[in-house]
């Protein structure tokens, strides 16, 4: 054991110091606590890392990377010694932060702190849904622990706060939390930014609370780990360490984030007896490891395949649905379910969403989700009542006033297999950003659903009227926005963002109703833009998104009808898309011959002069008033553009 934990750490430290970046004091003060973890309660098979029911641990302390490539490394995750050497480095699978799908054994990418807990959540709720909804008396499909590794800084961000609020009102009981308690972060003491009084704090939002207070004394550490496994609650463990444990900066913010250097850590490897060089660990860690960790998460795993094979035996319909989750497919028909969009429709497509979501649910057993206290105005509501303590089978959960957490958990329970959605007002979604970019950067498909989506809006005002959220997301990497112009462009968008496989998609919804006026089939939608309607000779081509889609059509009739000018009209419900599209779709949609292309969209411009070069936006903020007097206050009004378009 000592060894092994000798060894957990050195590797760590030499990892930095050759890197001369990353968090020692992390690596030292809570090489403990992870190990006891990892070889005497964690169950998972480092030769298949992501087997469906093995225990998950996120690092939500994420600067610790170190100390989990340590570990991983050790326990047999094919991570090689020269990988452990090129930590920080371009294009290593080592990278600063860990990174899903980067490294084998990292179960989410973590860093911004309080990250981690939300999707630690998820992954519980995610859990707890499967396991009351595929295990049987007979057979367990679903039964495992979400672990996670905390700090004093996960602990300061409002997302842990939300996160463990939810947790402790659902009584996640599968939910273990180690909180590396040192007293110290980046700027100094805790005391210096904090008062909490952590235990009460914990406890009130309907956790169960322990402390280890020696750090060493691994039968209280594991004891408390066993009781929590027995709790009825969430589970806290708050273990007292020391950051930077062993090294001359020990229990200072020294410590935290800036290297020991390679003179002091031999001085420390000698002093504690560690007869092992730069990147060289005791083989008896290995055998440790594989003893333990290993040798119980193999056969953890052999049997749940048994299992697996048993219940295709005796019930076909369980594991086909079953097996749908873990591979991530989905046996739905699309062009049967999705038939609410009809010519001539008038509705808010946040109504047509709602109606979307109920029929496709009955559809797919694993489709889960809700809003943030608002699902009488987005719609975006789970079926089969709502998901609590004594109805695990409930999808549809009610996140309260909880934003920022809602779209951690979401990413947790798409890292857990699940089509998991979240509904919300566009202008939170400012709340929720850094939770969306996670998901962009793990390459997960979360659905982040919004409605209200402009000025629109009306009378909430300009807190409440979104301007630039379309074009912060129409900037981040890997993610699909899309505005649907009317009926069938809604049923499209949530199709397309249920067959996503590494892209999370933002679908953004009226407040107002919009006219269907035109049908598009999926495979022009999926295009990202498509010619609505048009004229053999056309002056000019009118683009645009959402309720101005109907707009734009009205715009083309009058101009045809009332002054003998004909011009093109294109729905763009995605940009992103449509920049995937090879150049000659993308030149027949918008040919360069034509001089004369214009946008309209109510919000800001900055996006569409990549297509237009005249774009009808709003690079403001909004204005209280009724929601018509609002969309004419700012001139999107059929006359007002024309006025303005026959001027020029």
């Amino acid at each position: 054991m000592e060894k092994t934990i000798q060894s957990m750490k050195f590797l760590g430290l030499d990892m930095i110091n050759q890197a001369n970046s990353g968090h020692p004091g992390i690596v030292l003060g809570a090489a403990n606590t992870v190990y006891n973890l990892y070889t005497k309660h964690m169950n998972a098979n480092p030769e298949k890392p992501m087997w469906f029911n093995r225990d998950r641990f996120i690092l939500s302390a994420g600067h610790g990377s170190a100390l989990l490539y340590s570990t991983l490394h050790l326990a047999g995750y094919d991570i090689s010694m020269e990988d452990i050497k090129d930590f920080r480095q371009l294009n290593s699978i080592t990278p600063g932060h860990p990174e899903y799908r980067e490294t084998p054994g990292v179960d989410s990418t973590t860093g911004p702190l309080g990250q981690g807990m939300s999707m630690a959540v998820g992954n519980a709720i995610a859990e707890s849904y499967l396991a009351a909804k595929f295990n049987t008396k007979e057979f367990e499909l679903v039964n495992h622990y979400t672990y996670a590794l905390c700090g004093d800084g996960d602990m300061q961000e409002g997302i842990t706060m939300e996160s463990m609020s939810i947790a402790g009102r659902f009584k996640l009981n599968k939910l273990i939390v180690l909180f590396d308690s040192n007293d110290i972060q980046l700027d100094g003491p805790v005391k210096n930014a904090n008062s909490d009084d952590i235990e009460q704090k914990v406890k009130s939002m309907n956790w169960d609370y322990q402390i280890v207070r020696d750090p060493d004394d691994f039968d209280a550490l594991n004891q408390a780990i066993n009781n929590a496994k027995n709790s009825d609650k969430p589970s806290f463990i708050e273990v007292k360490t020391i950051i930077g444990e062993g090294a001359s900066s020990a229990g200072t913010s020294e410590s935290h984030g800036k290297p020991i250097g390679v003179e002091e850590t031999e001085k420390m490897k000698k002093a504690a007896g560690y007869d092992n060089s730069m990147f060289e660990v005791y083989k008896d860690a290995y055998e440790d490891f594989e003893n333990t960790f290993g040798s119980r998460g193999k056969k953890a795993y052999k049997n749940w395949i048994k299992t697996l094979e048993k219940v295709r035996e005796k019930n076909i319909d369980l594991y086909k649905q079953f097996m749908e989750v873990v591979d991530h497919k989905l046996s739905i028909n699309f062009a049967e379910v999705l038939n609410v969009a009809k010519i001539g429709m008038n509705e808010a497509t946040r109504a047509t969403m709602g109606k979307l979501i109920a029929k496709v649910s009955e559809h797919i057993p694993h489709m889960i989700g809700g809003s943030a206290d608002l699902t009488a105005s987005t719609k975006a509501k789970g079926i089969d009542g709502d998901f609590d303590v004594d109805h695990r089978t409930g999808r549809n959960i009610n996140f309260g006033v909880r934003e920022h957490a809602m779209a951690g958990i979401v990413n947790g329970m798409t890292l857990h297999g699940l089509k998991a959605f979240s509904g919300g007002f566009f202008i939170f979604s400012d709340y929720m950003k850094p939770a969306m970019r996670i998901a962009a950067l793990m390459q997960v498909p979360s659905i982040f659903i919004f409605t209200h989506d402009s000025v629109g809006v009306g009378e909430d005002g300009p807190t409440h009227e979104p301007v630039e959220q379309l074009t912060m997301f129409r900037a981040m990497p890997n993610t699909t926005v899309i505005r649907p112009g009317n009926a069938f462009e809604v049923e499209h968008a949530l199709r397309f963002a249920l067959e996503a496989k590494k892209t999370p998609t933002v679908i953004v919804l009226s407040r107002q109703n919009i006219a269907t006026k035109n049908r598009i089939d999926y495979e022009k939608f999926r295009m990202g833009a498509y010619i609505v309607k048009d004229y053999d000779k056309y002056e000019a081509i009118f683009i645009a998104t959402g309720s101005e889609l109907e707009l734009a059509l009205e715009i083309q009739d009058k101009l045809a009808t009332e002054h003998n000018v004909y011009i093109r009209v294109v729905s763009m419900p995605s940009q992103e898309l449509f920049m995937k599209q090879p150049k000659e779709i993308q030149d027949r949609i918008l040919p360069k011959k034509c001089k004369n292309i214009i946008a309209i969209e109510m919000g800001a411009s900055l996006s569409w002069y990549r297509f237009a070069n005249k774009v009808y936006g709003i690079d403001e903020f909004g204005r209280s008033g009724k929601g018509e007097e609002v969309i004419e206050f700012f001139g999107f009004t059929a006359d007002k553009i024309i006025k303005d378009y026959l001027k020029e």
